[in-house]
């Protein structure tokens, strides 16, 4: 009696799962790796992308899981990890456009010298632009996921700089070409490198100087590297970098379409201004550090900066003639930035 009673209880049960609807009984689970260059404590990873995988974890019952490797644990070089998601060797990457020289020409754009007003409005302009041009071109072989910007970029020097001329012959790290011509224009000698290349390149005297947000100073453990640290008057900044989550593009076309709703409602226009909310909360702790170090921060006036912005000027108009010569129109894309960031900064 006892067996034929398991036995009715068994068969009912499978009655009931075979009766449940197909997606719940074969609802699908994706794992996807993340590779980036910085390491795990700094602000990126730390409260942008971890946060961000956590609410697709929620959002989708568990059903998306980002596996994070950080510090290019994967192996490579930060110039790699673009070409790591196209080939499918990752499926997300992290990343500076400009690591990756001439490769993304229109997103310059918001590295221009004195471009950005306020990073969060530059970044809901960034995505903006990524949504409705840069996807179907110069990314068309990746899916875009979030494109931001950095807080005001900030000069950190051994010796300090004070005025325009202090910078004449200084050996100073950039991140990116248009940054790095900036830098030249400006009278030092740039150095280009990634992030992590910066404590060692300073320690041995590779370079006297890099430019970098607040908020990447901890990690790097800078203000026990340089002493001094110039910051601009006005609401322009120097500069900023262009910063872009992309996904394989065969990987986001392959997920079920409730989880590729999901990814898409938790990343694009939100995530962009998120990260860029993030990064630019983190500079003040990131200078409070250098504050208590009792290190020399410097503050041009607007008079000061004026002079900085007037050098700046051949710059751009190289970057509009280099763009007319790949027949994409700089200038409409330079009033097009512009636009967007006065439009979201209101």
């Amino acid at each position: 009696m006892f067996r034929r009673s398991f036995i009715y209880s068994v068969v009912a049960g499978a009655l009931a799962l075979a009766a449940l609807p197909p997606v719940a009984a074969s609802a699908q689970e994706v794992t996807l790796r993340l590779h980036q260059f910085l390491p795990p404590v700094a602000t990126v990873p730390k409260l942008i992308l971890k946060p961000w995988a956590d609410g697709l974890a929620e959002a989708s019952g568990g059903r998306i899981k980002i596996e994070h490797f950080d510090g290019m644990s994967l192996g490579g070089r930060p110039s790699d990890l673009m070409d790591q998601t196209i080939d499918g060797a990752v499926d997300m990457t992290m990343t500076l456009v400009g690591y990756t020289p001439g490769r993304f020409p229109r997103s310059e754009v918001f590295e221009l010298p004195f471009m950005m007003t306020d990073p969060v409005a530059a970044s809901r302009a960034y995505w903006a632009m990524v949504d409705s041009d840069f996807q179907q071109n110069e990314y068309a072989s990746v899916k875009v996921l979030g494109a931001w910007v950095h807080g005001p970029g900030v000069v950190h020097t051994a010796e300090p700089v004070e005025k325009l001329e202090d910078m004449q012959g200084r050996t100073v790290r950039g991140p990116t070409r248009v940054i790095n011509s900036l830098l030249a224009e400006l009278g030092a000698e740039p150095v280009g490198m990634p992030v992590p290349a910066i404590p060692e390149a300073l320690s041995k005297g590779v370079i006297n100087g890099a430019v970098i947000p607040w908020e990447v100073t901890p990690s790097l453990k800078l203000t026990e590297l340089v002493k001094n640290h110039t910051e601009f008057g006005g609401r322009e900044a120097l500069y900023t970098a262009a910063i872009v989550l992309v996904m394989n593009k065969a990987k986001y076309d392959a997920l079920p379409d409730d989880l590729r709703a999901i990814l898409d409602a938790e990343s694009g226009a939100k995530l962009s201004a998120f990260a860029a909310e993030v990064m630019l909360a983190a500079d003040k702790p990131g200078r409070d550090i250098a504050v208590a170090a009792g290190n020399n921060i410097i503050q041009l006036d607007e008079s000061e900066t004026a002079r900085w912005k007037e050098a700046s000027k051949p710059v751009v108009a190289r970057w509009v003639t280099e763009m007319d010569g790949l027949g994409i129109d700089g200038q409409a894309l330079i009033d097009q930035a512009s636009a967007l960031i006065a439009e979201n900064s209101k």
